[in-house]
């Protein structure tokens, strides 16, 4: 079933069906007064909203310091530089800003792979490190959630949401950390193995970081930073919507947000986002209708960040947002032959200096431009 919804055409054009039916329903039953919305908007605070933006740039660049030390306990040197990590990384999140699902999780790996010698056959290994540097997500996750039920008010509906995710996180951090234990004294690949039992032995090997404390330790620190810097920008972005609130509410506000875009059937989670902001705020005394505006106000805060860094390292990339959408329907080969078929166009235009690892960068001409 899950594979004809994702493969077929109609299996999409169903699933897109009831995403929009649901978004339409939540609008239509959380619909906020708009002239309300309208006046929030009016007295905004913009240098509290540069602040905001500002804490959200400082948790991308914690996010993807924290990724480059999983790498390079993934992948063999030399190691990939910390540019083109963070390149690959805010593709990552245009990707999962703008389309539905997580795309940008294959982007940024798809980008990445580009920078590390034998690309096509690390891969897997990448994959492993994207994974593995979610998993660090959840120690702060579990903080989070103890801290909110402490201290904030937390809504009876958001419960079950929470639940899921939580425990969902878990189980993958512990099977993570299983895994990279079991296969830790596993260095090469195995000599005759097949295609898949070598892809599935790469993939552990991005799971290295799980079995190396100082790195693991690293990792977590930065990824805790992150998370701290994402709840001062929605802290900031309350005092910019005028809403007194303390700083648990704010911790509210991130943990049922991220909620919300924990599996987005459309991009961003439009709609469903700024009813959950809404709803969460009304315990602590602010009308739906303004909590619905700061929401609106906190995604374009969150997306301003996303998006720009994105199309910024995309234009970087050379890569077209066309493209950009095709990735996750093809195979790591298939990229690599598209990016390299349009590479040889952009070296026949002009000459670029070769890269750490030994190869040329590879910026991707396309005529449909970003």
């Amino acid at each position: 079933m899950i594979g004809w919804l994702l493969h077929t055409r109609q299996g999409r054009l169903s699933l897109l069906a009831s995403a929009v039916t649901a978004l339409g329903l939540v609008l239509v039953w959380r619909a906020p007064d708009l002239d309300v919305v309208g006046r929030a908007f009016t007295e905004v605070g913009w240098e509290w909203v540069a602040a905001a933006i500002g804490m959200n740039l400082v948790s991308v660049a914690f996010r993807a310091i924290a990724w480059h030390i999983v790498l390079n306990q993934a992948l063999p040197r030399p190691h990939v530089r910390h540019r083109h990590v963070f390149s690959a990384f805010c593709v990552g999140l245009l990707g999962n800003a703008v389309l539905p699902g997580r795309v940008g999780e294959v982007a940024r790996m798809a980008v990445l792979a580009r920078y590390v010698p034998h690309g096509r056959t690390t891969w897997a290994s990448i994959f492993g490190s994207t994974f593995a540097h979610r998993m660090f997500d959840v120690p702060p996750t579990i903080g989070l959630v103890l801290y909110v039920l402490f201290a904030a008010r937390i809504p009876q509906w958001a419960m079950p949401g929470v639940e899921v995710v939580l425990g969902i996180g878990a189980v993958l951090l512990l099977a993570a950390v299983l895994l990279a234990w079991r296969y830790r004294h596993h260095h090469g690949q195995p000599e005759g193995a097949g295609r898949l039992r070598r892809l599935w032995h790469m993939s552990i090997r991005g799971l290295r970081v799980m079995h190396s404390p100082g790195p693991a330790f690293a990792a977590a620190f930065f990824q805790v930073l992150a998370w701290t810097a994402q709840l001062l920008a929605v802290y900031l972005a309350f005092e910019a919507f005028q809403i007194d609130a303390p700083i648990e509410a704010a911790a509210l506000v991130l943990l049922v947000a991220n909620v919300a875009l924990a599996f987005p059937l459309w991009p961003g989670s439009i709609g469903l986002f700024q009813a959950a902001v809404a709803a969460a705020l009304v315990p602590y005394g602010v009308a739906y209708q303004h909590g619905f505006a700061y929401g609106i106000g906190l995604q374009m805060i969150e997306m301003s960040v996303g998006v720009g860094l994105g199309l910024l390292y995309l234009a970087r990339e050379g890569i077209s947002f066309a493209m950009l959408k095709q990735i996750p329907k093809v195979t790591p080969e298939e990229v690599e032959e598209e990016l390299e078929d349009l590479d040889q166009l952009g070296r026949e235009r002009a000459p670029l200096p070769a890269s750490p690892a030994g190869r040329r960068r590879k910026p991707v001409a396309s005529e449909t431009g970003v």
